[in-house]
């Protein structure tokens, strides 16, 4: 028997989000640009907030005399936060590397034709009448004009 899925709003949201990248990149080639578009903004990101609280220490420490009261984010946080982003853009580096290894895969259109139809299965539109229906019935909904048919 399949373990029931976590339904706090967190894992909701996350399987929300999962089945929606499945429905919307539904072949291999998809996923890989995905996959690489995503870890490029993440690095792209990271780098430039990196780039901005470097700068913003630099600052700080050529300028002694400013009023500790006018910072908003205290010297510790700052370098507390460079470490780890130093921690995560190394993180994003090795991923890179790996995802370099992924597209040197190529699959056939053939298989491209079968990661869709998977993806059909795994992620069904949830705004497909035929689903509407199916979950209004487990539901037992009493408004539902299907259910009043069945009767």
């Amino acid at each position: 028997m399949a373990e029931e899925q976590c339904q706090c709003s967190d894992c909701k949201r996350f399987y929300k989000e999962h089945d929606r990248l499945i429905r919307e990149f539904p072949t291999f080639k998809q996923q890989q640009e995905l996959n690489w578009a995503s870890i490029q903004s993440f690095r792209t990101l990271c780098t430039k907030i990196t780039d901005e609280l470097q700068r913003e220490l630099s600052e700080r420490e050529s300028n002694k005399d400013v009023n500790l009261e006018e910072k908003h984010i205290s010297n510790t946080e700052i370098t507390e936060t460079l470490d780890e982003l130093e921690n995560v853009n190394a993180y994003l580096h090795s991923i890179e590397a790996l995802m370099e290894r992924i597209f040197d895969t190529k699959i056939s259109n053939n298989i491209e034709s079968r990661f869709k139809e998977i993806a059909n299965e795994l992620a069904p539109d949830p705004l497909n009448i035929d689903r509407l229906i199916l979950n209004r019935l487990f539901h037992e909904t009493p408004d539902s004009k299907d259910k009043k048919n069945i009767n």
